[in-house]
């Protein structure tokens, strides 16, 4: 391999992290120009992940709807996004909210980053149906009511746009006191499988990232957490990194699905140690 190829491998490793006003189009790539400016709905952006998202994709350019219960705790103040209020485990408040939400816009709905979730651990005995119900229509059916309402416009564009699915490590393999919840994102897994086949010739592209343990508010209410060190947690902005380097990505290459994890995993209740293993372990 030549410097040259060497120094334009690099290079392409780093444009994508870059605002969209410093990257110009070349050799017919689909980089965030100004042509390739719409929207981008964000669910569960009042924090975490959907915060970091909504940041990422308003510095590249795009206006940005930031879908949550509550926004009274973000701070993120932007003339191009828009904040509304919505409990995406209720399908009613879907059914209501969105037909009106999607004739308001006055730009291509180019991205939906449908993010938000929940988590609620413990034995199967030990939750009530409330909470399953609840975990089950945070995590995927908010995911599949959300995307039936915006895949018809998404794909009345005929051009390159993205659904990109926040996903789990929780659905690669499953864990005790996990059972709802691995089940509510091994579901999601396969709904963004069958939903790429689906959906590749209209020119949607479906992309699934599978964080791992994510320095967030996630843990407030569960009775443990990741570790404390650097290498113990993911950011919310890697998992807008790599979202963005989705959206960033040529028409033609769709990014399937993509694990993260951070370097040590280190697991801790609100009391002690739980868990520990190197990366290299693994």
């Amino acid at each position: 391999m030549s410097i040259v190829h060497v120094i334009t491998d690099a290079l392409d490793g780093v444009l994508w992290r870059l605002p969209s006003h410093v990257i110009e189009n070349q050799s017919g790539r689909n980089h965030l120009s100004s042509k390739c400016k719409g929207v981008a709905i964000v669910t569960g952006a009042s924090s975490g992940i959907g915060l970091a998202c909504s940041d990422a994709f308003l510095e590249a350019g795009f206006e940005v709807i930031g879908l949550a219960r509550d926004f009274s705790k973000t701070d993120l103040a932007h003339p191009n996004f828009r904040k509304e209020c919505l409990d995406l485990s209720r399908s009613d408040e879907i059914q209501r909210a969105f037909p009106p939400l999607l004739k308001s816009l006055t730009q291509p709905l180019k991205i939906l980053v449908s993010n938000a979730g929940i988590g609620k651990m413990g034995y199967l005995e030990q939750l009530s149906a409330a909470d399953i119900e609840k975990v089950l229509a945070t995590n995927l059916l908010g995911h599949i009511l959300v995307t039936k309402h915006c895949l018809p416009i998404m794909k009345q564009h005929h051009a390159c746009s993205d659904i990109i699915f926040i996903g789990s490590e929780s659905a690669r393999q499953g864990g005790k006191e996990g059972s709802v919840y691995c089940a509510s994102k091994f579901g999601l897994r396969g709904f963004a499988q069958s939903l790429r086949s689906e959906c590749a010739k209209a020119g949607v592209r479906v992309n699934l990232i599978n964080p791992g343990a994510v320095r967030s508010a996630f843990f407030d209410n569960l009775h443990f957490e990741p570790g404390p060190e650097a290498e113990h947690a993911i950011l919310p902005t890697d998992v807008a990194d790599i979202a963005l380097g989705a959206v960033n990505l040529r028409a033609g290459t769709v990014l399937d699905e993509i694990n993260m994890s951070p370097l040590t995993k280190v697991w801790q209740s609100k009391y002690c140690l739980l868990y520990t293993s190197d990366a290299a372990d693994e």
